[in-house]
Formats: structure tokens, sequence, C-alpha cells
């Protein structure tokens, strides 16, 4: 497996496929022809059916100014449902052209290149190989990510957690409709400012949980910088957890940065052994990999041990199968925002659940992973980020 820091990339939302993908890949094709006259982008499978909602389109023309851009709806069997077609033009001849693919939470592959990306730091595979490493040791799993990674890792997390943070306290404070033509409301801050007389402990921590979930999906459906974490569509997850620990709750920075760590190697073990790609697998493959993620992250921040741990990340996971991904108008809006809150919340609730049954349990996180990875190929491609079926059918039928 590679290094933590590629589940946490720091770009422009609304989604880590249709937008920090795509830029990657425009930036890397730029480079790969800096000498061409004239750039054309086909975009296949689902980012040619929303990625005028997603906000394709300006991406590439920001790594790749003045490109034409075609929306190809029709072909199928595509090795990838987020795949692009670079070509370059010189004097009116192709001078070359290859296929990338947006393989989630704004990674890319270059067909024929075996990996864009860092080199492989973990040589476990999986996270029960991970489990019996730590075991073998008798060392925590936070400690063994730091014997694994290099010493740049904590300011990496650092910048990571620094521009998360920003994401919620931008969003707290932001007000007025959101872009797209839902002509959907900001609900972050009426969230966080209205208290209900005689509130209860536990209804104002979820109450201000939601609404920091709110607030960093809604920075992210405003192309607003945000963390992938692990994707654009489900960035608000695990910030909003982290922050209402560290701000309301009063945990230290340094144990946040450890369950950053946590779950991004959580994120790292799901994006290796399945997908972090709505496209590919449905949104269980994003807000469920968020939620699994989050669950570790709290169960890490609570002194949980590694088996409670995994069983809080598997318990997440589990109950977010089937999810499908059908963004209203093509937008990361209706239903992600809300989902981020929900997802939040369940977190919470996986890793109650694992702090006193984890000794009962059945299923390993890695089956979970793998049971996750096989639905979302069974899944119809109009649930699989097409909003061709799901709620946004419903939606254009009743509007």
């Amino acid at each position: 497996m590679k290094s933590i820091t590629n589940i946490y990339k720091i770009g422009n939302g609304p989604s880590s496929s249709h937008t920090v993908g795509p830029f990657n890949a425009s930036h890397l094709f730029r480079e790969r022809c800096p000498d061409a006259d004239a750039y054309r982008v086909t975009l296949f499978g689902s980012l040619a059916f929303t990625g005028e909602g997603h906000g394709t389109a300006k991406a590439i023309r920001e790594g790749l100014p003045g490109a034409e851009i075609v929306f190809d709806t029709e072909t199928t069997d595509l090795p990838h449902p987020n795949t692009m077609l670079f070509q370059a033009f010189k004097d009116g001849r192709e001078e070359d052209a290859v296929r990338i693919f947006s393989i989630g939470g704004g990674s890319i592959r270059v067909e024929g290149v075996s990996s864009t990306e860092d080199k492989e730091v973990y040589p476990q595979k999986n996270f029960s190989e991970i489990l019996d490493e730590c075991r073998k040791r008798s060392i925590s799993l936070t400690e063994f990510i730091r014997m694994m990674e290099d010493s740049s890792l904590h300011d990496y997390l650092q910048n990571v957690w620094k521009a998360m943070r920003n994401s919620v306290e931008r969003g707290i404070r932001a007000e007025g409709i959101l872009p797209g033509g839902l002509n959907l409301l900001r609900k972050s801050r009426f969230l966080y400012e209205k208290r209900c007389y005689n509130e209860s402990a536990d209804v104002t921590m979820n109450r201000l949980i939601a609404a920091y979930a709110y607030a960093v999906s809604e920075e992210n459906a405003a192309e607003n910088v945000v963390v992938t974490a692990p994707t654009c569509g489900s960035c608000g997850v695990l910030p909003s957890i982290l922050y209402y620990m560290q701000y309301d709750r009063g945990f230290p920075e340094e144990e946040i940065l450890d369950a950053l760590a946590a779950a991004g190697l959580i994120g790292n073990v799901i994006q290796t052994n399945a997908s972090i790609s709505g496209a590919e697998c449905g949104c269980q493959a994003e807000i469920g990999s968020a939620c699994s993620m989050a669950a570790a992250a709290v169960a890490t921040l609570f002194g949980l041990n590694i088996d409670q741990i995994e069983y809080a990340a598997e318990i997440a996971m589990e109950h977010n199968l089937g999810l499908t991904c059908d963004p209203v108008n093509g937008l990361v809006q209706i239903p992600c925002i809300e989902r981020n809150a929900v997802a939040a919340m369940r977190a919470l609730s996986a890793v109650n659940l694992s702090r006193f049954l984890y000794t009962t349990r059945k299923i390993s996180f890695d089956e979970v992973v793998a049971t996750m990875y096989r639905t979302g190929l069974d899944l119809n491609e109009k649930y699989r980020e097409t909003s061709h079926g799901g709620l946004a059918q419903i939606y254009r039928e009743f509007s």
C-alpha cells in the first residue's frame, strides 16, 4: 500500500473524481505535451453524464487553458467509469493521445503506466496483515503508522488538519444559496446557532457535529477548498467529528493528528482492496469509506485497542452497504450534504458498539471491504454517479 498522504488531498470541490482528478490529469498532460497548440479532452461514463454539474470542464481548462471538451455519453464498455481521452495537436495534426482514469479521491491512473502516485510504503496488503504486524511487535496502530511512514507525515497531517479546520470555520459563518441551480440554502450556520430550549448534551453534540459536516460539505458544493477524506463528496464526515472533539471536547491537536493517521490508514486499505469512487461502486464507496475512517479516528482518540478500532470501522462500513450514488442534477448537494452529517453521527454509534461488543464480532474489516466492492460492481450503472436513477430521476419527474 502507498502512503496515507494519498488519501488526503487539498483542493477545490465539488468532486474529487470530477474536478481534482481531471485537473491533475490536465496538468500532467500539459507537462507531457508542452508544445501543442491545441488540446481536446473527451469525457466518458460518469464524467460525461455528470461532469457539467460537477464543474469538470472548468477544472480541465484550469490545467489546459483553451482545451476543447467533448462529453461522450454514448460509448460503453469503458476500462473505468471515469475515463478521459486527452489529445494534443500541433499544426492541425495529432501529436499525442492517452487515456487517463480518475479513480477516486483525486487520484489518477494513466493507461499503460503502473502508477502516477508515490512508491509503496506498506508491504501489508490489508488490515489483517496490519493487525498481525501490530500484534507481533506489541504496538498500537498509530505506532505502526509512524514506524512505516517517513518523518514528513506529521507536517503533512498538520497542513491537512489546518485545511479541514478552515473549511469548517468558513462554512459555519457562510450564508446564502449554493451555486448550481437547485436553489439550495446553506444550513450550517442555522444548525450551529439554533439551540433548542432545554437542549440535552447529546442533542447539542449531534447538532454541532451535523453543523460542522454541513459546513464542510457546503464549502465543497460552493467549489471552495476542502480535503478529500477520502473524496470531496464525503469530505465533511471526518473533519466534523474531529473538529467537535478538539474544540468542543478539548482533545489536543497531537491526538487529533494521530486520529487522522488512523483514519487515513483505513481509507488506504479500502482504496487498495476496493474503491473510493462513487462512479465505480456507488456512494457506499465514498460515504461508507468516510464513515469507516471517522469511526477509526474516534476510536483512536478514545484510546480503544486495535480490535475495537477495526470493529468500529467494520460496523461503519457494513451499515452503508448498497448506498447508491444518485446526485440530483449531477450536483454534489442532494443527497450528498445531508449524508455527510448522517454518516458522522453513525460513526459515533459504531464506536459505541465496538467498545462493548468487539469480542463477539464475526465479520472482519477486510471481509466487509470485499463485500462493498462486490456490491458496488453489482450496482446498476444508473446508481453509480450518472444521475440516471434514484433521487436524481425522481426529482426530475416531480419537479
